[in-house]
């Protein structure tokens, strides 16, 4: 039980730090490639308002001795994000053509990859796209109209491209150094993080385990007393009663050892591939005279040739606790049918023991807890039933060691329970 707190706890650390991580990386990341193409599409702007040029920047010193005739001050918006180095760092060249759609200029003087003949064969597959702004191999490109015509400005992006790739390549593998490093710190700190839920679960597993073995000798001794009383003297409703609560009790002591056994994994189950229809079948069949005896019918649907690989006794087990609770709970006159199918993959094998209820269960998800008991069924009492509220909870324990799930739905007045197991051709898979 301690190993697998541990390995739960570590593993939803895991997956929280997982999803945590991708998130931050992929934020980042995003904030980076937004910023690099702001600043690309900013870049273009500024080139086309500028006719084709990127203007110049003073320098800080200069401002104080700037001529009345040089030009008024960059706009805001690029004084922000380019500065008098933009001009010399930036690869660009531009392609001018008139209204009829001939090429009247070509400047290539800031780009060493591509010539005035491919310039102009890039920019007429732009003009024939009827784009006005995207990207081509290393290229952004932009077409600006013009008073004589357009312009189109191409923007070699491959340094973006680089370092946007490179900053994301850097931040994941930082993320999983980072995340590596955590989960190591996690496994060898999480014993510690769960001691106190593992010494209160202990503390009640005791409790539970020492209570039981307490409670066999007197209940030993109760038994052999009355039988005493009845031996001496003769057998009267108050000896039937304390025999009947001494029996009530000692099957309580019984499910709960063996439930805390369950839950320790102390209880050694064998596994192997068996005939579950076959093992439903013994362990439902008894049942039907139960339910006759009760005014109820108990119907048998079992699918032939279900095999499981698991242990069989603990399926028969299962079988008997969910039979019993339908039997214990149907209404008069009513029907409980026990199935046993296969899903439609042939994956996995569907128990399912369903009753009519005048009074079903609200809270479904509680049914397995342990001692939980309905408002309905404490209103009938425990002598009608015979319950403990344990039984449920032993199908739950029995389901989850064979990794299996189970399931109480309501339609209606109708209580369906549902386990559902993985068939032995799937497990080899």
């Amino acid at each position: 039980m301690i190993k697998r707190l541990q390995r739960k706890f570590v593993l939803i650390v895991a997956v929280c730090l997982f999803i945590v991580e991708v998130l931050i990386i992929g934020v980042i990341n995003i904030i980076n490639i937004r910023s690099v193409n702001s600043e690309n599409d900013n870049l273009m702007q500024m080139i086309a308002e500028n006719d084709g040029k990127i203007p110049d920047f003073f320098k800080h010193d200069d401002k104080m001795r700037r001529q009345p005739s040089e030009p008024e001050d960059i706009p805001k918006k690029f004084r922000n994000n380019f500065n008098e180095e933009t001009k010399y760092q930036t690869r660009f060249f531009t392609v001018d053509f008139n209204k009829n759609g001939d090429v009247c200029g070509v400047n290539t003087g800031h780009i060493a990859a591509v010539d005035s003949e491919q310039a102009v064969n890039l920019a007429k597959d732009v003009l024939d796209s009827g784009k006005t702004k995207g990207t081509t191999d290393n290229y952004m490109y932009s077409v600006s109209e013009q008073s004589n015509g357009k312009t189109v400005i191409f923007l070699d992006i491959r340094q973006g491209l680089h370092n946007k790739n490179r900053f994301m390549l850097i931040s994941v593998l930082v993320a999983a150094a980072g995340y590596v490093i955590t989960c190591v710190l996690v496994i060898i700190f999480s014993k510690r993080a769960v001691k106190p839920v593992i010494e209160s679960y202990e503390k009640q597993r005791r409790f539970i385990t020492d209570a039981g073995h307490e409670l066999k000798t007197p209940l030993a001794i109760i038994s052999a007393n009355t039988e005493v009383i009845e031996m001496t003297s003769e057998e009267s409703e108050w000896t039937a009663s304390i025999k009947n609560q001494v029996t009530r009790l000692d099957g309580l002591v019984k499910q709960l050892l063996q439930l805390s056994k369950m839950e320790e994994d102390d209880v050694k189950l064998v596994f192997s591939d068996f005939d579950m229809s076959s093992a439903v079948e013994q362990a439902a069949q008894p049942f039907e005279a139960v339910a006759k005896t009760r005014e109820k019918t108990l119907l048998l649907d079992v699918q032939s040739d279900v095999v499981m690989h698991g242990d069989e006794n603990a399926i028969k087990q299962l079988t008997a606790i969910l039979a019993d609770n339908a039997v214990k709970y149907a209404d008069k006159g009513s029907q409980i049918k026990v199935s046993l199918t296969k899903s439609q993959s042939g994956r996995h094998a569907l128990l399912s023991v369903s009753n009519i209820c005048a009074e079903p269960p609200k809270d479904t998800d509680k049914l397995f807890d342990r001692f939980y008991r309905s408002d309905e069924a404490r209103a009938r009492g425990d002598e009608k039933t015979g319950g403990y509220g344990i039984g449920l909870s032993i199908a739950l324990a029995v389901t989850q060691s064979h990794k299996g799930r189970i399931e109480c739905k309501v339609d209606g007045n109708t209580v369906t329970f549902t386990a559902r197991f993985r068939t032995a051709k799937d497990k080899e898979k």
